[in-house]
């Protein structure tokens, strides 16, 4: 017999196995030991009362075995022979849009930039020791893309465009934990998601697709108005891949959309967020966060946190939390400092950090009417503000940084708390050399969340500049129905690159939904 049903528990007992399966028992009127195995289908934390609960949707079997796997595994089955689609890019966009693309029985070759998984993390961590970013790669550019090496969480709210469910599933298929299929706010973490990136590969090459590393798209083959390849170097040497094109190059890609603007392809300027990494004590997030002066305890994890406000018409929230994680240097080439967030997958770190922005439109930013129609506004604005950044830390990539308290009452901070940026931070004030229209924002917001939720505003905090690289600065304009780029035929740009996407999970739905259409227009031909 196979029972469903929710409890609302403290979490000594949602997170004590033993104490779980007691309290079932209890509920349901069981002997507890025709109880076999309890799995938990969903999971959250409420957190809104003195009194923390846990919010817990189970299937329990009794007197039967479940299932050995927690998840639905797909088939890939052999591809060798078949039509070639061409993924620019290894990150989430373009693997599980070859992963797809396998399914529908298309043979995928994967180009990537940068290194593979294992191998770019050796240059992750040089930026630290030598202060010098590897333009090829870094924590923008190598297999898994920008996420691989920034947290790995799995949490969307676009669930409108394909199943999230599926795409958790095949993360599980390829070594996550089923956990995330239950967890409110899934995440699997930097330090196991390389792991899973790597099985992905190799599920690509083991049913007769391609991944090429280190290899860089530097055009388009064209027919007419049709994309029939890409040209590519690969260690010097010229490449040429044949085939319809998918284009998932991610949001850092800025050659990309300069070889767009240069040719008169279509693109357009896209409204973005920037700010700062503020960056607190995780004992005092968990404190304000669970209502308890001595932090979390035993049982719950690390504290998150979510706020959002407007000021003066627009949006001030935190982006991309990290509970128990680090502050990492992303820049993606020479000359600038770019910041993001991650965590371990214990998010246990004696800090916990999230990007603080402010939305940005392009009217924001434009001088003129002529800014208004170019398509690189937002994005050389970005370039402007990571090169600020770095002539204001040193011409390092030691970030300048600014303790909270001081930064909303305008005041040079004399020392920085301890840090988990390792690169280092040098006290700049923020207030005065970033953006009027972004400070102005931040500092109110700041306000409001202090009142809020009190303790927030701090000097024990500190705002690490500059968080740039929230979205993409520009959309590569496609059609809504077929997914192609408006006048370039068999080309499909795809995730957060081309600017439809915002994260892990909602870039490979992208990527499975371009999958489609390039089949789709396979079949059309």
């Amino acid at each position: 017999m196979i029972k469903e049903l929710q409890l609302r528990v403290e979490p000594q007992f949602a997170y004590n196995e033993q104490a779980l399966k007691e309290t079932v028992a209890r509920q349901c009127g069981l002997d507890i030991r025709t109880i076999n195995a309890v799995r938990t289908l969903k999971k959250s934390i409420d957190a809104r009362q003195r009194t923390i609960f846990v919010n817990l949707t189970l299937r329990v079997f009794v007197n039967e075995l479940p299932p050995k796997d927690e998840f639905e595994s797909i088939e890939y089955r052999p591809v060798d022979g078949k039509p070639t689609v061409i993924v620019v890019g290894a990150g989430p966009g373009g693997l599980f849009a070859a992963l797809h693309l396998i399914e529908l029985g298309l043979r995928p070759i994967v180009i990537e930039r940068g290194k593979n998984v294992h191998d770019r993390k050796l240059d992750i961590a040089a930026i630290s020791r030598t202060h010098k970013v590897d333009p090829e790669s870094n924590y923008s550019f190598g297999e898994g893309g920008a996420g691989a090496y920034s947290d790995g969480k799995l949490y969307t709210r676009s669930k409108k465009r394909g199943s999230t469910d599926r795409i958790l599933n095949i993360f599980c298929q390829h070594g996550a934990s089923p956990s995330i299929l239950s967890d409110a706010h899934p995440h699997i973490g930097t330090d196991r998601l390389p792991r899973v990136i790597g099985n992905i590969r190799e599920t690509i090459k083991r049913c007769g697709g391609e991944v090429h590393f280190e290899t860089l798209m530097t055009g388009f083959i064209l027919e007419g108005s049709k994309v029939t390849g890409v040209e590519a170097t690969c260690h010097g040497q010229e490449e040429r891949f044949m085939g319809p094109v998918i284009l998932a190059t991610g949001h850092s890609a800025r050659d990309v959309y300069r070889y767009f603007a240069d040719n008169g392809f279509p693109i357009e300027a896209k409204a973005l967020a920037v700010g700062c990494r503020l960056e607190h004590p995780s004992q005092l997030i968990d404190s304000i966060q669970y209502h308890n002066r001595n932090g979390r305890g035993k049982y719950l994890p690390a504290a998150e946190y979510s706020f959002v406000t407007q000021v003066d018409g627009r949006g001030v929230y935190s982006f991309c939390m990290c509970p128990g994680g680090f502050v990492v240097p992303a820049a993606s080439g020479p000359q600038q400092i770019v910041v993001n967030g991650m965590s371990p997958s214990g998010r246990n770190s004696r800090w916990s950090n999230s990007g603080m922005v402010v939305e940005t439109r392009i009217e924001d930013v434009a001088k003129s009417d002529a800014d208004l129609h170019d398509p690189l506004l937002m994005m050389r604005f970005q370039e402007q503000l990571e090169r600020d950044c770095w002539q204001a830390g040193n011409m390092r990539q030691t970030a300048p940084a600014q303790r909270m308290s001081d930064f909303v009452n305008r005041k040079l901070s004399f020392d920085l708390p301890e840090s988990s940026y390792t690169p280092g931070l040098i006290s700049s004030p923020l207030h005065f050399w970033m953006p009027q229209f972004v400070t102005d924002r931040l500092k109110q917001g700041f306000l409001q969340f202090g009142r809020s939720s009190h303790g927030f505003l701090t000097n024990d905090a500190v705002m690490i500049a500059v968080e740039t690289r929230t979205s993409s600065p520009v959309r590569i304009v496609r059609d809504g129905e077929t997914l192609q780029h408006i006048g370039l035929q068999g080309l499909f740009p795809c995730g957060e690159g081309a600017g439809y996407a915002g994260g892990i999970v909602s870039s490979a739905i992208d990527g499975e939904r371009c999958a489609d259409s390039a089949a789709r227009y396979l079949n059309l031909k």
